[in-house]
């Protein structure tokens, strides 16, 4: 039986020599590719980033407010956001926390362009969904650390690598769930539109996807709660925000630093899970 194991294990199959050679080619021919995306994500990164940061903390806070107020219209919630909001800024980590919402916002962009017209289209062929199915799962199984050697030899160092790390763990959330969402379309509600002369695409607007929207926002909850879990990670690729001050603690051990900006991010999570929360009414 040793001799069996000996064997097997003396061919190795070249896992990790054949991904070496993959991104060897993919650095040297994709490499125009590369600062093309680069160029765009950077701009989106500066477009939010100056957003966050040219106004008064207030203000932008009144905005959160406000934005919260439009969507749940509950004066508790508003004032609950507004505290959390608060509490960062007396703790001094506003501008962490800003470049923190960046990243998420930027990955929220990303990943609700690219995961809700996939999650539309593996819905409608259940075939390229069943293909798609190993590689979601890949995605969001493979340990997150890995993705980060590919972003810095592909994108250097910076929040790109990291926001590109966070699209590729979170991009399967709105994918999986706009699918469901669609798929679970009663067939009776598709072929009365049908009758009714519906073509696809007016069943696609006026019937799927207001169906699906409960699923949808739900998506959109998890891919900000997934980006929010990402942040520590990017900032070991130079990713500016919340994680920072975490792996500052870390390498002091300073436990008073790391509970703080621990909490800090512990708020950030539950002021926009309340923001975007979805209650279900009896």
């Amino acid at each position: 039986m040793d001799w069996l194991i000996t064997q097997i294990s003396a061919h190795k199959i070249p896992l990790g020599a054949g991904a070496k050679v993959i991104f060897d080619w993919m650095k040297v021919n994709l490499n125009g590719l590369f600062d093309w995306i680069s160029l765009i994500l950077e701009g989106l990164i500066d477009g939010i980033l100056w957003m966050l940061h040219a106004p008064p903390a207030l203000l932008v806070i009144a905005v959160f407010v406000a934005l919260t107020w439009v969507l749940q219209r509950n004066w508790k919630t508003c004032l609950g956001v507004a505290l959390g909001f608060l509490f960062i800024v007396n703790q001094g980590y506003w501008k962490e926390t800003t470049e923190s919402l960046t990243l998420i916002l930027a990955s929220c962009l990303v990943c609700m362009g690219l995961g809700v017209p996939i999650g539309i289209a593996a819905a409608h062929r259940p075939r390229l969904y069943a293909a798609m199915n190993p590689i979601l799962d890949l995605m969001q199984t493979l340990p997150t650390f890995v993705y980060l050697i590919p972003a810095i030899v592909f994108f250097g160092l910076g929040m790109v690598p990291g926001l590109i790390a966070t699209v590729v763990f979170v991009l399967p959330a709105p994918i999986r769930l706009t699918h469901l969402g669609v798929a679970s379309a009663p067939t009776a509600l598709l072929e009365a539109a049908t009758a009714f002369g519906a073509t696809p695409r007016q069943r696609l607007w006026k019937v799927e996807l207001p169906w699906a929207l409960p699923q949808i926002m739900a998506g959109l909850n998890q891919t900000i709660m997934l980006s929010l879990s990402m942040v520590v990670i990017s900032a070991m690729v130079g990713a500016n925000g919340l994680g920072i001050p975490v792996m500052r603690a870390l390498q002091s051990v300073n436990a008073a630093k790391g509970f703080e900006s621990g909490f800090v991010i512990v708020v950030v999570a539950i002021v926009l899970d309340r923001m975007l929360r979805r209650e279900v009414k009896k």
